[in-house]
């Protein structure tokens, strides 16, 4: 989105190979938070539990919308997600979701029925707007008023993407299909490829690029 995170298409000239030089594997960065309990499981129902609680009250404290908006800016992160999307098909929501919920040292255990209206919305919506947003860039240069139009579709697109994030979030607050990360943590590149059955190389790269601008992890608690 351009500017933003409205996951926009900018010029993907920045090669992966110069973001990745930047990234710094150091223990220190990537030591894991302790949790203060760690149960044997978080597959968790709606059933309240002092540990349910706790892990929907820290979620709820680092809202999906900002992290993205966060994330979504550092170095090589944008072109990293926007070669994920045309290349291998991944929506962007989604996998931020993923980089959000590995953060907090949790994945997904299988896929809830749920994420199948969130996916319709996204691509009825969403794609809609971005493919009409991009159909109009080479008009837009050229007259003021398709500029125009191009900006609103720009803004809806972005509200649109805002309620996907939203959507997720609450559906990784529901916790049902939740699990902490195995020990040893596979790292990011690792879980994400397994989930998406990435090979490529220019994919695995930009499952890095992400996994070098990823904060520390938190624990489950």
């Amino acid at each position: 989105m351009q500017g933003q995170l409205g996951f926009l298409e900018q010029d993907l000239g920045a090669a992966l190979q110069g973001d990745l030089a930047q990234c710094n594997h150091a223990d220190s960065k990537w030591r894991i938070k302790e949790a203060d309990a760690v149960g044997a499981s978080l597959i968790m129902s709606d059933d309240s539990t002092p540990m349910a609680d706790d892990l929907r009250t820290r979620l709820a404290a680092d809202p999906l919308w900002d992290y993205a908006l966060a994330f979504y800016a550092r170095d090589g992160v944008e072109t990293a997600c926007l070669q994920l999307q045309d290349e291998a098909g991944m929506d962007v929501c989604e996998l931020l979701w993923h980089c959000w919920l590995y953060r907090h040292g949790l994945r997904l255990d299988e896929e809830p029925a749920e994420l199948a209206s969130i996916r319709q919305w996204q691509k009825e919506v969403t794609v809609v707007l971005r493919t009409l947003r991009r159909h109009l860039k080479s008009d837009a240069k050229e007259r003021a008023g398709v500029a125009e139009v191009r900006r609103q579709l720009q803004r809806a697109e972005l509200a649109a993407e805002r309620e996907t994030l939203e959507r997720l979030q609450a559906l990784a607050e529901r916790l049902q299909t939740l699990s902490p990360l195995p020990e040893p943590r596979p790292s990011l590149k690792t879980s994400l490829s397994f989930r998406w059955q990435l090979q490529k190389k220019a994919q695995l790269l930009a499952l890095q690029t992400l996994e070098c601008q990823l904060d520390p992890l938190w624990g489950p608690r």
